[in-house]
């Protein structure tokens, strides 16, 4: 019998940037090992377009992507909870491990400070998978 998929999470406020980045990094890095949501305490009308341009340079399409709030998150709990900027505002959730990342959010900044940010954002993801690996 295969391993059980993990259960990951990412939060951030509007679920814009940050957490769609993440959950996009999360899918295609995990390969099918990783089922992964993203969702915002106070969602976006749409994802940044500037998330969705620096994502394609990485080959990842977040164009069909829209923000969630936190109630399209799964209700029968998750292996990992990963805020981002909302632990004020994120209420709890069931989850076996949380872990805040302190990650700025790149609204309104420049380009390049969007790739700066996605790709600290690539090294999390990768670090918290090859932990995650380790535990299985």
């Amino acid at each position: 019998m295969g391993k059980e998929k993990i259960r990951v999470a990412f939060l951030c406020v509007e679920n814009a940037r940050r957490s769609q980045m993440a959950q996009g990094f999360a899918e295609v890095l995990g390969k099918g090992r990783v089922e992964a949501w993203s969702a915002g305490s106070r969602p976006a009308s749409s994802v940044d377009p500037m998330v969705i341009e620096v994502m394609k340079e990485k080959g990842i399409d977040l164009s069909n992507r829209e923000p969630k709030g936190l109630e399209a998150l799964p209700s029968d709990g998750i292996d990992y909870a990963i805020t981002m900027g909302c632990e004020e505002t994120c209420p709890a959730l069931v989850a076996r491990e949380f872990v805040a990342w302190e990650i700025p959010d790149p609204k309104e900044k420049s380009l390049e400070e969007y790739r700066r940010i996605r790709d600290m954002i690539e090294g999390k993801v990768k670090t918290l998978l090859e932990r995650v690996e380790h535990r299985t």
